[in-house]
């Protein structure tokens, strides 16, 4: 297979990308019959047909996933090098490189705790220096924040900086007058003024974290690579204090690494962007990477909010790669620390990909990168479809009571199975991946201690889906009678959620989970207990908001190790100067 991949690779990925399509079509085709066969004579034929078409907004995003996560797992199970087939030649062994190169990091922030970010920053600084690699970087903070006071501490916070630092690495600090564009508008700004002067820019969020090495890293294969564009790394979640964090980031890191292997097995040199903790070769980045104007239906000039997957695909259709590193390689960010602020920074996500339904057609664009458009939409066109099929399927069960005799019992269990296999086979095949390994599971804390806590996450991940569906679904309604949605900044730090706050953003939630909880139960009882799988969120939703925020909860994890990352387990050198409570609270005990 190596020779393959080193001799022919357009012809390899091509075949890839074929088998790959193919497993698409035809897993679609069976679920889509399953449902049919579950629905037939069970429904009239209208809702029927309706039910499957809605079943089929659902389907991309889920059978990718799917089949992500099986080609990954089996590459990490039984292949001894996986890079070998998912990376040129000359990326793998590009540790010995000397650098050549200026490399500009990029701090973009905006209404942040300057306090919290230099914190970062300075350690990131001090790695760099100690490993002898100052010289061919440049920090640059580039700053959006809108609040006086904020800029004021800013610009005294980020002098005091220089004044300590600057002797050894160059740091400039820039704050715009307008923020015209968010965070691409912001990176735009320091291409114009100060793009020429370096090779490559490595892209940081206000709470990403990066060490020497794994910086050094990505500007090594970027050297090694002169078509290569854009190289993402792979990015997990800081140790964190907070339950919600603590239950969404253990999920997260599950499903990521057999996802992300699997999905660079096929997309090859269409990997993805995430818009941090990833480096860009900036000649091409800023000579073909300009953001479209996006208009509105009154011809109004609207600005792009999730910039990171058309620069990607930009950077495609120049004729540079686009690759993703899938190994974990000590490169963090903090996620949020309650559901109402996971909530925000989705809701955002969710009107940027949408912004894509009128960008798809962008011309001199590649078919996979249009795919690649068309996935990120449904990503969230999805949430709708599945809210839909719960309330139709409620009111007709409730409606057609003949129903309640008719219903195909072997292929209903079948679909219902299968659905909920492969919506959590990511993560099942992350935890296969720890439990087959010892060296993997000691990571975690240890079999027992990693079973419990797949076990919570999953309860939990199971809650939590049909919430975050609902949200997509309410802010699509809002977004479509003219509601704006923006670019709020978010709360990092943990603070807890009271019910009254919980109460006036999940009241909907409640109401639609008891419309559906009474109205299954006195229609079907049968019915009400799988119904649970997709309603108990929703009646549980301000609860699950208040309780996932208490500090007592993420201290009682803490302290057992429940949902521990392997950094808390065993605490790298590189995060001790950061002081997170959760290693904090380890090293306490």
């Amino acid at each position: 297979m190596n020779t393959l991949v080193n001799k022919h690779p357009i012809r390899a990925v091509s075949i890839r990308r074929v088998i790959f399509f193919l497993l698409f079509l035809l897993t679609s085709a069976l679920m889509l019959w399953l449902l049919d066969q579950t629905l037939n004579h069970y429904f009239p034929n209208f809702i029927r047909w309706t039910l499957i078409a809605l079943f089929s907004l659902t389907l991309p995003w889920m059978v990718i996933g799917f089949w992500n996560a099986i080609i990954g797992f089996l590459i990490c199970l039984l292949i001894k090098k996986p890079l070998s087939i998912i990376l040129p030649a000359s990326m793998q062994n590009c540790e010995e490189v000397s650098f050549n190169s200026s490399t500009a990091l990029l701090l973009c922030i905006r209404n942040e705790d300057s306090t919290r970010v230099i914190r970062h920053l300075e350690i990131m600084m001090d790695s760099l220096i100690h490993a002898g690699f100052e010289k061919h970087f440049h920090i640059y903070i580039l700053s959006d924040s809108t609040t006086e006071t904020i800029r004021q501490s800013e610009s005294k916070r980020f002098e005091q900086l220089n004044q300590d630092y600057g002797q050894r690495i160059n740091i400039v600090y820039r704050c715009r007058e307008t923020n015209e564009g968010y965070k691409a508008g912001n990176i735009a700004s320091f291409c114009q003024q100060y793009g020429k002067l370096h090779d490559f820019a490595i892209t940081l969020d206000a709470d990403s974290f990066m060490t020497a090495a794994a910086i050094a890293r990505l500007v090594r294969m970027m050297q090694s690579d002169p078509q290569l564009g854009i190289l993402q790394g792979l990015v997990i979640g800081l140790p964190s204090s907070s339950a919600f964090t603590r239950f969404f980031q253990y999920g997260m890191r599950l499903g990521m690494r057999s996802y992300t292997m699997g999905s660079a097995w096929w997309q090859s040199d269409f990997g993805p962007y995430w818009g941090h903790n990833a480096i860009i070769r900036l000649a091409p980045f800023m000579q073909f990477c300009q953001l479209p104007e996006l208009k509105t239906a009154t011809g109004q000039t609207k600005q792009i909010l999730s910039h990171d997957l058309i620069e990607a695909v930009l950077m495609r259709s120049a004729g540079f790669d686009v690759r993703v590193y899938p190994y974990e390689d000590q490169s963090w960010e903090e996620n949020p620390p309650t559901l109402t602020e996971y909530i925000r920074r989705d809701l955002r996500w969710c009107e940027g990909n949408l912004q894509y339904i009128n960008l798809i057609a962008l011309p001199h664009l590649k078919f996979i990168s249009r795919i690649q458009l068309l996935l990120a939409i449904f990503m969230f066109l999805g949430s709708p479809a599945w809210i839909a099929m719960m309330v139709i399927c409620t009111i007709s069960i409730a409606i057609f009571p003949s129903t309640q005799e008719t219903a195909n019992g072997l292929y209903f269990y079948a679909f219902i199975g299968l659905t909920l296999v492969m919506w959590y086979l990511p993560k099942i095949a992350g935890a296969l991946n720890v439990l087959l390994s010892t060296k993997e599971s000691q990571r975690f804390g240890g079999r027992w201690r990693f079973s419990i806590s797949l076990v919570l996450e999953t309860t939990f991940s199971l809650f939590m889906t049909p919430i975050t569906w609902f949200n997509h679904t309410i802010f699509m309604v809002s977004l479509a009678v003219g509601h704006k949605g923006g670019w709020a900044t978010q709360a990092r730090e943990d603070h807890t959620v009271s019910f009254s706050n919980a109460i006036q953003q999940f009241w909907p939630h409640t109401i639609l989970g008891i419309a559906l909880a009474l109205t299954l139960y006195l229609s079907q009882e049968s019915a009400f207990i799988f119904g649970i799988l997709f309603f108990g969120g929703l009646l549980l939703s301000i609860p699950l908001a208040v309780i996932t925020s208490q500090t007592w909860l993420g201290n009682l994890m803490m302290r057992y190790q429940i949902l521990s990352s392997p950094e808390e387990i065993t605490i790298p050198n590189e995060l001790i100067p950061l002081r997170l409570k959760a290693l904090q609270h380890r090293q306490d005990y």
